[in-house]
């Protein structure tokens, strides 16, 4: 009878299911959390990266095509300078940024809701987008604008438009 107790106990125990969370993403804590509920800061999981970004003479642009994003970039320090277009593709708050002009120039960048920021070193790859001592190395920008249309109309150094469909 006790054995019996026992299995029964033991088979009661197997059959819970545990409990998962909804999320794989550890959702923001503390002062972050307060802070999106608060409305003060954008949720970076839902907000969308379509949109015109800059900072000084740094300039981004994202537009959605049919599988991804396309990206932009126009670095200007006068006579040096950095341009290209690429893909990019979203992970919550991890942007992955390929340039197929430049191969080898593939990274992550991080998306913080209106401000995104490339890491401190880039592949070497991406040196062929850049001229003389230019770097997409530390890029950080802000946020101008989320329409699809301004941030279709930025060119780079050359007037080649780097968010639109032609060029």
């Amino acid at each position: 009878m006790k054995r019996a107790l026992i299995m029964l106990l033991a088979l009661a125990a197997c059959s819970r299911q545990p409990e998962t969370p909804a999320k794989a993403k550890t959702p923001a804590s503390g002062l972050e959390a307060a802070a999106i509920e608060a409305g003060v800061i954008s949720d970076p999981d839902s907000t969308d990266i379509t949109g015109l970004y800059a900072r000084d003479t740094d300039r981004v642009c994202i537009v959605p095509t049919a599988t991804a994003y396309r990206i932009g970039v126009f670095v200007d320090y006068g006579d040096q300078n950095c341009g290209g277009t690429g893909v990019a593709t979203r992970v919550g708050e991890t942007l992955t940024l390929d340039f197929p002009t430049a191969p080898g120039c593939s990274f992550d960048a991080r998306f913080e809701g209106d401000h995104i920021a490339f890491p401190g070193k880039v592949p070497d790859a991406c040196a062929r987008l850049c001229e003389r001592r230019a770097s997409l190395a530390a890029l950080d920008v802000d946020r101008l604008s989320e329409s699809v249309s301004e941030a279709s109309t930025l060119r780079d150094g050359k007037g080649k438009l780097l968010c639109s469909g032609g060029n």
